[in-house]
Order: C-alpha cells, then structure tokens, then sequence
C-alpha cells in the first residue's frame, strides 16, 4: 500500500492477538513499529518476532505519565510517530448488576481512559506537524452491546464517538482518525468470554452459525484492514 515505507507506528497492547498481527502486518509494509504492552515479555517476543522494524515498550497505559515517556523512548529511537493504532483492550464477563465498582474501575482504565492518554499524548506531535493517522479498534459490542460486558461495550462506544469527534477537530491538521469495529473473533478476551469445556466449545459454535463466513475472525484478519487505514490509499477517509 502507498505510503507505509518509512513510517513510525505505535500499536497498543501488540504483546498478542490482533495487536500482535497488526504490528507484523504494518512491519511487513517498512514501518517501525513500538510494541506497546503491559506484559514486557509478550512485548519482547513479539519484536523479536518481527525483527528490526520493531522495539519493544513496557507501558501501562492507564497511567498518562508512563505513556507520555513511552512515547518519548519510541521517538527519541526512531523519530516522530506518524500511525497509532489504540488496539489494547481487556475484559472480565459478568452480569452488570452481580460487578462492583473496583471491576467497572479497571475496565474504564484499559479500555477508555487509556486511548484517551495515548491520543492526546501522540496528536499533540502530529497536530505540530499537520499529518498522522489514529485507528482505533472498537469492538462490534460498541454497536450493539453484548451480554456480560456491559462496562467494556460502554467504553468501546465511548471510543467510537470519541473518535468521530476528533476526525472533525483534526480534519484541518491532515489527521485521519479511523475505528475498526471487530464482531467475534479468536482472541484472548473471547476466549475468556466463552470459557472452556463443553459449555464454551458450544457457545463457539453458536457464533461461527451467526457468522455469514461460518468462522470466527483470526487476527490476522484485521492486519490489512489498519494498514489500509494508515496508508495514502486512505488520505479521504476520516470519522468512520
């Protein structure tokens, strides 16, 4: 895809599943890419995994001002950042009203207020330079909700109109700002969701039949999907 080569690119939690396939998938294309995680030894396998194009940041981003040196470590190694990609997500399925506030708490953390320190963190050098491109990946329960998750759908529909609303304020800087909204896929969170045994085999098949496709997503799915969004071929597109 045009434009990529080049390129300085964080992704968020990129220890593993779709962060990890975006990563290898935006190296594949010549971009370095920060391996941004909490977990330091998934964020080291992986760029080990892709090679050269990749460093590897221990980061939690709940906390703004581990973010903001993160962020200064990646550039200062390879220079300004010119994609984002807020991938990193996490969950614990319960019914709403059997949580407590501790759980919700976490949750707004990971899922809500950490896009929120690394976009500012990130826009505030793309605005300077007046180009950039923010993708988020959302989530199909931001949409239309999903049993058991009713902090994380909140937080995912949080992120969608937050980022229609940023397209429009950073429009005039040349800043694309994008959300990828996965439906069911084969991640960590999912596998968490369904839990194991025969119960959680049944609800797996349960949603391959809802699936036109008759399969889950993989990982690997969504790598293409960012890349394009992060590419020239994308320059008109913004707030979807």
């Amino acid at each position: 895809m045009k434009g990529l080569k080049g390129k300085n690119a964080i992704v968020t939690g990129a220890g593993g599943g779709l962060g990890t396939a975006i990563s290898q998938r935006l190296a594949e294309a010549g971009c370095s890419v920060g391996i941004f995680d909490l977990n330091a030894e998934a964020a080291r396998s992986t760029a080990r995994s892709i090679g050269e194009k990749a460093s590897a940041h221990t980061v939690d981003i709940s906390d703004l001002d581990a973010v903001k040196k993160a962020v200064a470590e990646f550039e200062e190694k390879v220079g300004p950042v010119d994609i984002l990609v807020n991938n990193a997500g996490w969950d614990k399925v319960g019914n709403f009203l059997e949580t407590d506030k501790a759980l919700w708490e976490k949750i707004v953390a990971i899922n809500l207020w950490g896009p929120l320190h690394v976009t500012h963190t990130v826009a505030q050098g793309m605005t300077a330079r007046g180009k950039g491109k923010i993708i988020t990946i959302a989530s199909d329960a931001a949409r239309v909700g999903s049993s058991g998750e009713g902090v994380y759908s909140a937080c995912k529909g949080g992120m969608v109109a937050f980022s229609k609303t940023l397209a429009r304020e950073l429009a005039r800087k040349n800043i694309n700002v994008n959300v990828v909204c996965p439906g069911p896929s084969d991640t960590p969170i999912l596998n968490d969701f369904v839990g194991e045994g025969e119960v959680g085999q049944k609800i797996y098949e349960g949603l391959k039949r809802a699936i036109p496709f008759k399969r889950l997503g993989q990982p690997e799915d969504f790598g293409g999907i960012v890349a394009f969004l992060a590419s020239d071929e994308a320059d008109y597109i913004t707030g979807r």
